[in-house]
């Protein structure tokens, strides 16, 4: 049966080998369990349904990716994605039921622009460098995040007493500055900082589940040092008590997102998804030989996943880099998929050890700095001698960045790009989708969008 489903023998793999490579990969991304939902929360999305909703995304996604596409490539919640629906639309004041909205409609473009020829077209309208800076920006923003939830970095204003920064009016002025070291006497701090040099290395070391390894150890120890609580539990049945997905299940606001204003909101995880999933598919394509295959299936996988992720309540998802990890045990075929969506879903019964880890920063936040590192050295493909793709690309990252909000970076660098080549006599290297995209991005800025 296995044989006629995934073709092995085609593929030069064997039960084992696939099923070792599928352990590798969910080893490699489990901490996506423990992040995503406590990213989520600041955007109000309660944590224990939240977290039901990460691992069914995951399973949907990972069972889809198996039986439809055949590929050994697995799929969860995007990060980056999150942080965007968390952080980068709080300025908005829109609900986490719009910012669901914006996920399923995302999702929706998405499967039709694959199913029907528009990747090409969106492909080509956005350069290598562009992308490439989409990747380090939101790289720079993961870890500014966990930089500040770890105490790290913090606020300027910290410590300052409220008269120190209270205007005669009774406002509240901006601090000299913006931001500054934390408390290096804060064990927490410490805590976290050592955090991340564990996962760095055994990231380095190629140790399986280094990410997952280093969360849990930080927070063992946290625990240990009174810093938070230890779990409640080992097993407990989903469903039930805090882990109800009744709180989220189809609460997502279509009629809410669907404003000119907030056209920007669903652009914006258009384009991310969309080429987290294109750099993503070319990468893992290379590590299996196969980077001549037909991307459309998995493309059609990661947007029928995005439309269910926002149904059970959580962020827009895709195939995981991570995936890498179970290819390099000899993943070859969707069996290896399979086998991670099957632990997903076994997780689902031990809630209890995960939830107490959501809650502690300085656990959880070091995986995001070191995730954030993780996406920089795409800066190698930006075009830094070329002032028409660099100006472009050193826009995007420094507006995600210093703003705080990835949709300012996108669509800034949207702009800049052709405006660039014009400028520099270089028309004959634009095309109508990055115009169209200029003219979009444009009125985000010129009708008061932008936040």
């Amino acid at each position: 049966m296995l044989e006629r489903l995934f073709r092995l023998r085609e593929h030069d793999t064997s039960v084992r080998t696939e099923v070792l490579g599928g352990v590798t990969t969910f080893a490699a991304m489990a901490y996506i369990i423990v992040v995503n939902p406590a990213i989520l929360s600041f955007a109000g999305i309660p944590t224990g349904p939240g977290t039901i909703a990460t691992i069914l995304t995951a399973v949907f996604g990972c069972f889809l990716m198996a039986f439809y596409a055949n590929r050994p490539y697995a799929v969860a919640p995007y990060m980056g994605e999150n942080a965007f629906i968390a952080f980068g639309l709080a300025a908005l004041r829109i609900s986490w039921q719009q910012r669901l909205g914006a996920v399923f409609i995302s999702g929706l473009v998405f499967l039709l622009l694959s199913l029907f020829g528009g990747r090409e077209w969106l492909a080509k309208a956005i350069s290598m460098s562009l992308r490439r800076a989409m990747a380090v920006g939101i790289g720079l923003f993961l870890a500014f995040i966990g930089l500040y939830d770890t105490g790290i970095v913090t606020g300027g204003g910290a410590g300052m007493p409220p008269a120190a920064l209270t205007l005669p009016n009774g406002t509240l002025r901006a601090p000299d500055v913006p931001v500054k070291i934390g408390d290096f006497g804060d064990p927490k701090v410490l805590l976290a900082i050592a955090g991340f040099v564990v996962m760095a290395a055994l990231v380095q070391r190629r140790v399986r589940g280094a990410i997952l390894i280093g969360i849990v150890a930080t927070a063992a120890v946290g625990a240990l040092l009174h810093l938070g609580e230890g779990p409640k539990g080992i097993v407990a049945m989903p469903f039930q008590g805090d882990y109800t997905l009744g709180p989220l299940f189809m609460k997502m606001d279509l009629a809410g997102i669907l404003k000119l204003s907030l056209l920007p909101v669903i652009l914006t995880l258009l384009v991310m998804a969309f080429f987290d999933t294109t750099g993503t598919l070319v990468g893992l394509g290379a590590a299996t030989g196969d980077e001549m295959a037909d991307p459309r299936k998995p493309m059609v996988v990661d947007a029928v996943t995005c439309m269910f992720a926002a149904v059970v309540g959580t962020s827009t998802s895709g195939v995981f880099i991570e995936s890498a990890t179970g290819i390099r045990e000899g993943a070859r075929t969707g069996l290896a998929t399979l086998v991670t969506g099957i632990l997903f879903l076994i997780s689902l019964f031990f809630l209890p050890l995960i939830t107490p880890v959501q809650a502690l920063g300085f656990a959880y936040g070091p995986a995001l700095i070191l995730v954030g590192l993780l996406m920089l050295p795409a800066a190698r493909a930006i075009e830094f001698d070329d002032l028409t793709e660099s100006v472009p690309a050193f826009a995007t990252i420094a507006m995600m960045v210093f703003t705080y909000n990835i949709a300012n970076g996108l669509t800034a660098g949207l702009i800049l790009w052709p405006l660039m080549k014009l400028l520099a006599g270089r028309s004959r290297e634009i095309t109508a989708g990055s115009v169209v995209l200029a003219v979009l991005c444009l009125a985000y800025y010129g009708l008061g969008l932008r936040h």
